[in-house]
């Protein structure tokens, strides 16, 4: 059945009552948690993990996928009218968008960032429902040789470009992985890093790892720093609506940054941040209003919304058809595929496609929804951020320890929950990034697995990884991905230290 085809079959699945009404919760969690600042998609889905054990995997995975684009479109309000952005891949969105809200037009904002966001979105996921199969083919030629080269370059990706440092990504990677070997070793039956905790034979569930380290680490981080003074949010006037020269400004940016944003997400080094600030220099470069930039510029916050939200579809591509996260939350969804015993990849569109295909036909769903909930809801959402920020996460700290106990009913979880949330604060405090973290602890074990498979096929000859073709390849684009952006950086620094005026440098 070629893609057209699964995709309607997909809509049936996603069209059904229940579906729909784990969609429509889904866009609402992940716009509400996308206005408050500090709390982005990752930290939502991990802290859900444990609540939605009991839900057949197609109802969570829909609403995981609403908490994913709603979030993306969240995160543009608390821009606009605070200042704070609800996550990382709408720190640019702030630069212009505040601006404008300033000189009162922060209706104007938010609604080019919610048409934007639902023009890239739904592109973005034309494009994610072709480039799918292609991919999957591409998957299937892939044996366990292959298979390792890729989660090493999945390793390489996420740490080399989450985060200022390279050696304190892999310091975050080694922590995760090391988490991952806790329990019983499948070939030679011996324990590791138990310390004598029978309760920590079986491993360290990656529902934990993944509360622990994102939602509680987070919490714990962003209350240590909170603000004495309250936040000044600047008031929505008027209806969130476009003037025609607002509308003109806009809708070429829309087209570019989801251009930008949806083959950037779909590479292994892709993400969301990367291509927002892309099209924020493009359009800058591009803008026949340059005196505007840097003052409230509508294109300014059309162009990085675009991106944003494009790139989201674009992480789901490699992430379904290969098990390769190119992104905090595409590291969480791994971790919740795995909870319910499936592993992405190629074999997931042939055992079931109900799933994939439901989906991605959600993802059409959920971004209607989001442009109904967006545009006229804006002055709902923003009363959210009056919500007292204790309260707030003295709830988030008091759901994950009562989600984590509910799925084993130990205490033994309960401490290892807190103690990562502990380490995932430290991280935070030594601006160790935690998303490696999490891959090392999910993809681990799966590396190990197929390291030890590839040698045995290959009867002990290390040199498979690299007379393989395909593996030779992925292995050669892992060491890229450590080499050059240091040396960007460097070039880029040089170039900056020559174009400095003599009297700065």
């Amino acid at each position: 059945m070629d893609a057209l085809g699964q995709l309607a079959h997909g809509f049936q699945v996603a069209l059904t009552p229940e579906n729909l009404g784990w969609a429509l919760i889904g866009v609402l969690l992940g716009t509400a948690v996308g206005v408050l600042p500090g709390i982005g998609p990752a930290l939502t889905v991990a802290l859900l993990l444990p609540v939605t054990y009991k839900l057949e995997p197609i109802s969570a995975f829909i609403m995981f996928a609403g908490i994913y684009y709603g979030g993306m479109y969240g995160g543009s309000t608390t821009s606009i009218l605070l200042n704070t952005p609800g996550e990382s891949a709408s720190i640019v969105t702030a630069l212009e968008g505040n601006k404008m809200a300033k000189r009162g037009r922060g209706a104007a904002a938010l609604a080019t960032a919610a048409i934007g966001s639902f023009v890239a979105g739904t592109v973005g996921t034309i494009g994610l429902t072709f480039l799918a199969p292609f991919m999957v083919e591409l998957g299937l030629r892939f044996g366990p040789a292959e298979y390792f080269a890729l989660v090493v370059l999945a390793f390489t990706t996420i740490t080399a470009l989450l985060g200022d440092s390279v050696a304190r990504g892999f310091l975050s990677l080694f922590i995760g992985l090391a988490l991952g070997l806790v329990g019983i070793d499948t070939l030679s039956g011996q324990s590791r890093f138990t310390f004598g905790v029978p309760q920590l034979l079986d491993g360290i569930d990656v529902v934990t790892v993944a509360v622990g380290l994102f939602a509680v680490g987070e919490t714990f981080w962003v209350a240590s720093r909170m603000r004495h003074d309250p936040d000044q949010i600047i008031p929505v006037k008027g209806k969130v609506w476009m003037t025609g020269q607002e509308w003109a400004r806009s809708w070429k940016p829309w087209l570019r940054g989801t251009a930008i944003g949806f083959p950037i997400g779909s590479l292994p080094a892709g993400g969301a941040e990367i291509p927002t600030f892309l099209s924020y220099a493009l359009e800058k470069r591009l803008t026949k209003h340059p005196e505007e930039f840097g003052h409230g510029a509508i294109e300014g916050v059309a162009g990085p919304e675009a991106a944003n939200n494009a790139s989201a579809a674009g992480v789901l591509a490699p992430l379904l058809t290969l098990g390769l996260p190119t992104s905090a939350t595409a590291a969480i969804l791994l971790a919740a595929f795995q909870r319910y015993g499936l592993n992405p990849g190629p074999t997931l569109f042939q055992s079931d496609p109900d799933l994939v295909w439901g989906l991605i036909a959600s993802l059409y769903i959920g971004n209607v929804m989001l442009l109904v909930l967006n545009l006229p809801l804006a002055g709902v959402w923003v009363r959210l951020l009056a919500i007292p920020r204790p309260l707030l996460y003295a709830a988030i700290l008091v759901f994950a320890g009562l989600g984590t106990y509910g799925i084993s009913g130990s205490t033994v979880d309960l401490v290892v929950l807190y103690l990562l949330g502990a380490l995932g604060f430290v991280m935070r405090r030594f601006d160790v990034p935690v998303a490696p973290a999490v891959v090392g602890v999910v993809l681990g074990p799966v590396a190990e697995d197929h390291f030890r498979r590839a040698l045995q096929i290959a009867q002990g000859n290390y040199a498979t990884f690299v007379t393989r073709p395909i593996s030779a390849f992925i292995l050669l684009l892992a060491a890229l991905a450590l080499i050059v952006p240091p040396l960007l950086r460097r070039w880029q620094a040089r170039r900056d230290q020559h174009s400095a005026p003599a009297g700065v440098r």
